[in-house]
């Protein structure tokens, strides 16, 4: 199966889950089963299947057959090249391609000047008016791929120009691009472009991200410490014809190597082999030399054979176009997308998989209480009402008597559950301080600082270690504490639960050291930027402001994640006590109906028995029913139903197969 083809089942997964999930949320509102904390796990798990976006990152060299490989994989539909993949540098600035529905079909190119403003690139984002945008025919495939040439053009500037923009470094002269008859400096003309169209693929939630050569790559800090890093794969281009050379070995040692993450995917791809075929030689003698070629880049780069294809994207294309059968085999582009489908589609979907089912387990744990609750509540009436039989009238009135008693004494509990609270939330804004964006700016004053002094900055990669040493600290830390607040609930829960009857049992707390690993991969994206051939660029000021923008942006995500975390568990606990609240309200209310229907009619009290008989299979069939959905969602065997002669009434489209 091509990438494309189980990219393809992945989308469709994707939306029948969600709206699964979406069915199962007003279903468990029709039952009265949804409370603040399942409500807000159902939004978040809809949120993350719905929102989630692979993206794959083409890294390489300039004149590697970069965007011809794109053009190949992804838009061989068109029936021409969609991305410019002409002779020479194409692609000048790094681009994006990806689908908003929100957005109308365009291309916008943010202008190169703006790299000599200190704000961050997700900062620019943010404002359109900034962008130049130019509107895309999707029907009109000529209007498109005239239209996305725009992203190879350039401008002509002086070398201080270029120095300050970040293209010409006077130590590197090797690495920086050639200055022309008239003394100018040949730079690109945009800064990022964002293209939005919606591709079937590009509407499934797959993101593009093509960039630049090194002297590009290097000169945008946001790049290396935070788009190629959240990519879920890496295809790092070589030529067949070159093998690997000096610039290749600086960009996977400098900008991919260092990002190294487990979930990330990372293939190499040998491009243009088509340049060894040769009607001089045997198909033996080219297949040799493929080989050896293959062996030795390997080799270099440290990885496996198995992760360097040998590819040749333009006869793949010409292939595709023309429907050629035996030329798209030659190609070897099938092999790249069958790697492709399994590294990164297996990969992705098993952790989407692995994070849904964990979320749907927890969410069937938090919506089984309310039944235990129920269940056990009936089962406690029962009993009143069993014992109730053959007894006097002076009988059922002291038992009403009681229930009242009960009552009251139950209405004068509230102040000890306002202090479990209370406590509760004390501690729980000690861990909010921690993870909140003020404490992450301190964290980074020192840092920002040293990043921020004129001229060279010896002392910068022991700033940048004492930072994450302080914000690794602060994760411990808000661990810590949040193992107190998880001790002082069991022991509440505990005392609450002998008091006054309550099934209440504290949520596992948050596991926030796993957020340390983010700060372990974002540390080592930024490792490249403190070596000593580094340090004339950290010495631009406003390359170092660029820098510690990106870092903190990305740090931001991170620490709003966790602090998310801590809010999940923290509306668990407090929907367990507000659930348990309002249902022995409600026991209270039935008791007292029943006592009085006894009071009044003779058969009251069988009558009530038998409705309490209904309601507990009732009651065992939507726990099943529950069991069901739930499952469903999870992808795990369906338990089978005790009642199936009398299922409960559910959404007719919940009643399916599992997605």
């Amino acid at each position: 199966m091509s990438f494309n083809e189980q990219f393809d089942q992945h989308g469709t997964w994707r939306r029948e889950f969600a709206l699964r999930l979406k069915l199962l949320a007003e279903w468990m509102k029709d039952h009265d089963l949804l409370d603040a904390a399942v409500e807000e796990r159902l939004r978040r798990l809809e949120s993350q299947v719905r929102s989630d976006k692979v993206m794959v990152a083409f890294v390489a060299e300039f004149s590697r057959g970069k965007s011809e490989l794109i053009n190949a994989i992804f838009f061989a539909g068109y029936g021409r090249r969609i991305m410019p993949a002409s002779a020479g540098r194409t692609t000048m600035c790094p681009t994006e391609l990806g689908y908003d529905a929100d957005v109308p079909p365009c291309l916008r190119l943010l202008p190169i000047e703006t790299r000599l403003q200190t704000q961050a690139l997700m900062e620019w984002r943010a404002v359109p008016e900034k962008w130049t945008r130019v509107d895309l025919d999707v029907n009109d495939p000529s209007q498109l791929a005239l239209a996305l040439e725009k992203v190879a053009e350039v401008r002509h500037v002086t070398k201080d120009e270029a120095r300050a923009l970040g293209f010409w470094n006077d130590e590197n002269i090797n690495d920086n691009p050639l200055v022309g008859s008239d003394g100018l400096v040949e730079v690109p003309k945009w800064r990022h472009a964002l293209i939005n169209i919606a591709h079937p693929l590009l509407r499934q939630g797959l993101v593009i991200l093509d960039t630049p050569g090194l002297n590009a790559i290097g000169a945008e800090p946001e790049l290396t410490v935070s788009l190629i890093p959240q990519a879920h794969a890496v295809v790092f281009i070589l030529a067949a014809d070159t093998g690997v050379t000096k610039s290749d070995l600086a960009i996977w040692r400098e900008h991919l190597v260092t990002a190294d993450d487990e979930n990330i995917s990372r293939l190499v791809v040998l491009n243009k082999i088509d340049t060894l075929w040769d009607a001089l030689n045997s198909p033996e003698q080219v297949q040799a030399q493929i080989d050896r070629q293959r062996a030795t880049s390997a080799e270099i780069l440290g990885l496996p054979e198995s992760q360097v294809i040998p590819v040749s994207a333009q006869k793949g294309l010409v292939a595709k176009v023309t429907r050629d059968r035996d030329l798209l085999q030659a190609s070897r582009l099938p092999m790249l997308e069958l790697a492709l489908a399994e590294g990164v589609m297996g990969q992705r979907q098993r952790i989407l998989r692995s994070a849904v089912a964990g979320g749907i387990a927890e969410l069937r744990m938090e919506a089984g209480r309310a039944i235990h609750i129920r269940r056990r509540d009936l089962a406690e009436q029962m009993d009143e009402l069993r014992g109730l039989r053959g007894k006097n009238a002076s009988v059922i009135k002291h038992m009403r008597s009681r229930i009242e008693q009960e009552q009251a004494e139950f209405d004068t509990s509230g102040a000890k559950i306002h202090a479990v609270r209370s406590v509760h939330l004390k501690l729980l804004r000690e861990v909010f301080n921690l993870l909140s964006t003020p404490t992450l700016k301190g964290e980074l004053a020192e840092l920002t600082h040293a990043l921020k002094q004129p001229g060279i900055k010896l002392g910068v990669k022991k700033a940048y270690g004492q930072a994450f040493s302080r914000l690794r600290e602060g994760l411990q830390k808000s661990q810590v504490i949040s193992g107190e607040i998880h001790s002082m609930l069991v022991g509440s829960f505990k005392q609450l639960n002998a008091e006054f009857g309550f099934s209440l049992q504290a949520p596992k707390e948050p596991e926030l050291v796993r957020f340390g690993h983010d700060l372990d991969l974002i540390e080592r994206s930024h490792l490249q930027y403190l070596g000593v051939g580094n340090i004339l660029k950290l010495s631009q000021p406003d390359f170092s402001e660029r820098l510690v923008r990106a870092l903190s942006t990305r740090l931001r995500v991170v620490f709003e994640s966790a602090l998310g975390e801590v809010e999940l568990w923290n509306k668990s606990a407090a929907s367990q006590l507000d659930a348990q609240l309002r249902e022995r309200r409600r026991n209270f209310g039935r008791r007292l109906e029943a006592i009085e229907r006894i009071q009044s009619a003779a058969s009251g009290l069988d009558e009530r028995i038998a409705e309490i008989d209904v309601q507990e299979v009732a009651l065992n069939e939507l726990d099943n029913k529950l069991t069901e959905l739930t499952s469903h969602l999870a992808g795990a065997p369906l338990v089978p139903q005790q009642r199936p002669d009398a299922p409960v009434a559910v959404h007719g489209s919940l009643m399916g197969e599992p997605a």
